[in-house]
């Protein structure tokens, strides 16, 4: 894996935005390099310092920011007024805030949901995508995460519909979504913890040994449900049947083979979808970004998008 050295930011805040939400957002790398803007995973699993650490700190200006909800965005966990078309709207108004022209988006996972559903509304301001396990948020990869991947992690899936009585774990959504939202710790902390588990098993090609609790269980495990129990506030298909809307905008999209969290079908459609995108496959990858293939990838593919615009 080559990422870059970790790194500070050199300022942040916390932006005002609709519905009494607020968004973290930090600058790090050269204040008047390349604006490229990290869109987090999720959604509600918010920004790390390691984030930092894809892109040339030399040339990029590096933004992060906390969706609605999520890290350090405020309310931490809030549901109301959070929606797809809120966070493209929270997106320009940070472009806005932070004076920026264009910027680069990188994103996977549900970054890149969001970064396509931002980039079809705004390709006007999109120096081009960069983008990792690629998930649309239709019906179909929602089903697949409650019930297809625990083919392949049995005994993760167990302990996910395990933590549910029998009758409600033929449909875990609805049966998780009330008591991630319910108002008791005693409730929605053990169900947060539930879910993420269950997530993070199946993430890696090869798991990691268990890691200790990060913190970010709540917001990731409510707002996911969130947004899977509401379709993405997307419309039926929308992010393919709009991807035209990128024909002159670069991409790459980066998918692991074997990743079972968003599996490869999706990365497919969208890469016919949008042929101008350069589409890399990682012959030995799972889902998350920190795999080995995947890191190298990414590294890659900013560094390429430096050496062609530099």
């Amino acid at each position: 894996m080559t990422l870059y050295p970790a790194i500070t930011p050199n300022r942040q805040g916390w932006l005002p935005v609709s519905d009494g939400h607020q968004l973290y957002w930090e600058e790090s790398g050269n204040p008047k390099g390349l604006p490229v803007v990290f869109v987090h995973g999720g959604p509600g699993a918010g920004c790390g310092p390691m984030h930092r650490c894809f892109f040339d700190p030399l040339f990029y200006r590096i933004i992060l920011f906390d969706q609605r909800g999520a890290g350090r965005s405020l309310p931490y966990g809030g549901l109301e007024a959070n929606t797809t078309a809120h966070l493209v709207a929270d997106m320009e108004a940070l472009r806005r805030h932070l004076a920026v022209e264009r910027w680069l988006l990188f994103g996977g996972s549900w970054g890149s949901t969001l970064a396509l559903a931002y980039g079809e509304s705004h390709p006007e301001r999109c120096l081009g995508l960069i983008l990792r396990g690629i998930f649309l948020c239709r019906p179909v990869e929602v089903e697949w995460f409650l019930h297809g991947m625990g083919r392949f992690f049995p005994e993760a899936a167990r302990a996910f519909l395990g933590h549910l009585p029998r009758a409600e774990q033929a449909d875990p959504l609805p049966a998780y979504y009330r008591r991630l939202t319910h108002a008791d710790a005693g409730v929605h902390g053990p169900a947060a913890k539930a879910w993420c588990d269950y997530e993070t098993a199946c993430s890696r090609l090869l798991p990691d040994p268990p890691a200790a609790e990060t913190g970010i269980n709540l917001s990731m495990a409510r707002i996911e449900a969130h947004y899977m129990i509401n379709d993405g506030f997307l419309a039926p298909n929308q992010l393919l049947r709009r991807a035209g809307r990128l024909s002159g905008v670069p991409g790459v999209i980066v998918q692991g083979r074997y990743d079972m969290v968003c599996p490869i079908a999706s990365a497919d459609e969208l890469a016919r979808a949008w042929p101008q995108a350069d589409y890399e496959i990682v012959a030995d990858a799972g889902h998350s970004a920190l795999e080995p293939g995947i890191a190298t990838a990414l590294v890659a593919a900013t560094n390429g998008f430096r050496d062609r615009t530099g």
